[in-house]
């Protein structure tokens, strides 16, 4: 327990330090309002890249409709504050549990499939979510809901990833988090050992899904729009994408991933005939090299050490 209190001290001590940095290089428009921009995307896609790692990565399974879950987020929230006049941290609450609801409604059938099956299930759902929102005129249907408030903000970015990464950091390090990697591992063995794993299975979706819807209310809270178009498959790609480059099964890989991805991408803004294929190929040539992803399953604070306890031994064998 103490090393557990103090690995939470020093990841809260990190946090402030770099959440007081760039909001005084903010305040002072030393980061202009491009790379805020882009700081507070990195934010949002952190929240969406840990939660799909605690599904895809911790407990083994292969979602790849999480844009499908970011939309109901953004939507009921754009309905909490527009249509019925509601605080902002309602609306989040309410996109939270909108999201993780229909994450156990979906979870419980589909979750009883696995691998590709999985993924063409999710998928297929995912696109049934932004159908029929694009078919609800009360929400603006295919033209979007448009005329949503400017109350994302850096600090609410900010503040909400750094949440979402303690609590799914310490559901991971919990008995709960326990079972979901002996499930991943091997489901047979871990139900031979009293592990329910449809449980389990079910309950990292549920938990996904409703930071997912957070991220969505932060998403269309910032850009003034949710539109259908901004959950496709490519964005649930994109954001697997995040997980996989750093490493399916590391907190810290999603959050390396989502933020080398966000400003890869804004460098090469102004190469638009360049970006999509150096982004490609940077992909390409990582999945030859490195198909664990940057990480691996290891945390950043254990590869570090993991290299500093080598480095001592060879200095000691010299």
């Amino acid at each position: 327990m103490n090393k557990t209190r103090k690995n939470d001290l020093i990841m809260f001590f990190c946090g402030a330090v770099v959440f007081l940095l760039l909001h005084a290089l903010m305040e002072t428009e030393i980061i202009g309002p491009f790379w805020q921009l882009n700081i507070i995307l990195a934010c949002i896609n952190i929240i969406l890249a840990v939660s799909l790692n605690l599904i895809n990565g911790f407990t083994g399974q292969f979602s790849i409709g999480h844009a499908g879950f970011m939309a109901i987020g953004a939507y009921v929230s754009a309905i909490m504050t527009v249509k019925q006049g509601l605080p902002f941290i309602i609306a989040i609450l309410a996109a939270f549990i909108a999201a993780a609801a229909l994450g156990f409604v979906i979870g419980v059938p589909t979750l009883r499939l696995s691998g590709d099956y999985l993924a063409i299930a999710t998928l297929g759902l995912s696109e049934i979510i932004r159908v029929c929102i694009l078919n609800t005129p009360y929400v603006g249907g295919a033209s979007g809901f448009m005329g949503i408030p400017h109350l994302t903000n850096f600090p609410w970015a900010f503040g909400l990833m750094f949440l979402t990464v303690y609590l799914i950091k310490n559901i991971v390090n919990s008995a709960h988090g326990r079972a979901l990697i002996a499930v991943r591992e091997n489901e047979l063995a871990a139900e031979t050992m009293g592990i329910d794993a449809a449980k389990y299975k079910t309950l990292a979706f549920t938990i996904g899904a409703g930071f997912a819807g957070l991220g969505g209310a932060l998403f269309s809270h910032y850009f003034y729009l949710a539109h259908p178009s901004s959950f496709t498959f490519m964005r649930s790609f994109d954001i697997l994408t995040m997980v996989v480059l750093g490493g399916l099964g590391s907190i810290s890989g999603s959050i390396i991933g989502a933020v080398i991805l966000v400003f890869v991408s804004a460098a090469l803004a102004d190469f638009p005939e360049w970006r999509m294929i150096i982004y490609a190929v940077t992909l390409i040539v990582l999945m030859i090299f490195r198909p664990q992803g940057l990480l691996g399953n290891k945390e950043l604070s254990e590869k570090m050490l993991g290299l500093l306890r080598k480095g001592g031994i060879r200095r000691d064998a010299a």
